[in-house]
């Protein structure tokens, strides 16, 4: 039987829920979602509950924010001059931005406060600090 391992890649399906029950995100109605085992690729607590699943197995993988998106850090969370955003820009609460490093990587921001002339950014992931909890289907090991 073909079990999940180190180096192989994997198709899986899944559904992955916050503590509240709420889904941020699901294969439903896609393609599965294709990874390679060891890469890399996947946060760390999903791709280890997926580790030695045989194809056809289903199971539910919790996922602490360790092995997952990390803790929320407030050293990702900074206050910026109104005035180094477009003009055009209309700044709203929740409004996601990027910005890019130096070596070009983009940096997914999110607007968590306006001041009359103040912009607070958050660069912590939305799901950091959250236990996750997926259910997952093996539907292919290659």
């Amino acid at each position: 039987m073909t079990t999940a391992e180190n180096g192989k890649t994997v198709k899986v399906h899944y559904t992955g829920k916050l503590e509240s029950g709420d889904v941020f995100d699901s294969s439903e109605g896609r393609e599965p979602l294709e990874f390679t085992m060891g890469a890399g690729q996947m946060i760390p607590g999903f791709e280890k509950g997926v580790d030695g699943m045989a194809v056809g197995d289903k199971k539910e993988i919790t996922v602490t924010p360790e092995e997952g998106y990390g803790e929320r850090r407030d050293d990702l969370v900074a206050e910026y001059d109104k005035s180094i955003f477009p003009e055009d820009l209309e700044l709203e609460v929740g409004m996601h931005l990027q910005s890019k490093t130096e070596e070009g990587q983009v940096i997914p921001l999110v607007v968590n406060d306006i001041q009359e002339e103040k912009v607070t950014l958050d660069a912590n992931h939305f799901l950091a600090g959250k236990n996750l909890y997926f259910e997952v289907e093996l539907v292919e090991v290659a």
